[in-house]
């Protein structure tokens, strides 16, 4: 079955959740919460492609046509401390194809939970300079079907990530960068064998790791920031999909991407914050050339005790 091909690049659509909380106090930026200050909010995301990458030749495929996702998330940053925030995250994704017989898939994917530590700041008049250091985890939310991408919801792994980060500013001017470790669980499939590179009589596929990397610069005050963003998902293992042939979770996954986002606090409602962006992947490896936009809106309420 030609159609088959797009199993495995579902995690390029999972990947355009990445910038949801681009502005929203997420854990690859360098804001963070003040002390018993909660910010939460819901994102919205819509991304497509209708071209992918089988190895590194990138084509077209009329079985399937366009792939569009769109995802709204539930999240949020806790501030235990001024240098320790707790973030979370929740998914709800519906994706679906123009062409082709395969059934789109909806509902809720992956519960993610982070500690983000700023362990460093030293800041003088005109400069700063932070080093956050992030320990994460997430895990399918419920049991969805694993083996239907990238029309299911997710890879159904179970993922624990750890990130450095450093960010130094110049008057308005910022440039923030982190690298990560992703650390992924085994999935069950719902068929007791599969061929890679080789025959595997198991229901059980080990997963690659991943290296992520984030790089972003741009203006920022406490009202506006705009920044341009890049980052590389990169499968420390896998194989290549074969030519018109059916491809699989395990593979080695590439993505380079950039893009434009932004964060507005209007000034008459105090705790209001709107977020939004653009993103194009550039280059990738047995993913989908995808297309993507968010909006979020957040409000910050204070748990501090008042006299």
């Amino acid at each position: 079955m030609k159609n088959m091909w797009i199993r495995p690049l579902w995690r390029s659509c999972v990947l355009l959740l990445a910038p949801i909380a681009v502005n929203a106090q997420s854990d690859v930026d360098a804001i963070m919460m003040g002390k018993k200050l909660l910010c939460a909010g819901v994102s919205f995301q819509a991304g497509q492609w209708n071209r992918y990458w089988e190895g590194t030749f990138l084509r077209t495929n009329e079985n399937i046509g366009t792939v569009r996702t769109t995802a709204v998330a539930a999240m949020g940053s806790y501030g235990l401390t001024k240098n320790l925030n707790i973030i979370y995250s929740l998914p709800y994704i519906q994706a679906r194809a123009t062409a082709g017989q395969l059934i789109g898939q909806r509902g809720l994917q992956d519960f993610g939970l982070v500690a983000k530590y700023r362990f460093l700041r030293k800041k003088t008049e005109k400069r700063s300079f932070s080093l956050f250091g992030m320990a994460g985890v997430s895990t399918p939310s419920r049991d969805y079907v694993k083996d239907h991408l990238p029309l299911s919801v997710g890879l159904g792994c179970s993922n624990l990530t750890l990130r450095v980060m450093a960010d130094q500013t110049f008057r308005w001017f910022f440039t923030t960068a982190s690298t990560s470790y992703i650390r992924r669980s085994n999935i069950k499939l719902d068929r007791q064998a599969y061929f890679t590179d080789r025959m595997v009589y198991s229901p059980w596929v080990a997963m690659p790791d991943v290296l992520y990397t984030n790089f972003r610069m741009g203006y920022r005050d406490p009202e506006l920031i705009a920044e341009v963003v890049a980052d590389q998902w990169l499968t420390l293992g896998g194989f290549d999909i074969t030519k018109n042939n059916m491809p699989f979770p395990s593979n080695r996954m590439i993505q380079t991407r950039i893009g434009l986002a932004g964060k507005y606090e209007p000034k008459k409602w105090k705790g209001l914050s709107l977020n939004g962006g653009v993103f194009q992947t550039l280059s990738g490896r047995n993913m989908g050339k995808a297309a993507s936009a968010q909006i979020g809106v957040f409000y910050i309420l204070n748990f501090t005790k008042r006299s």
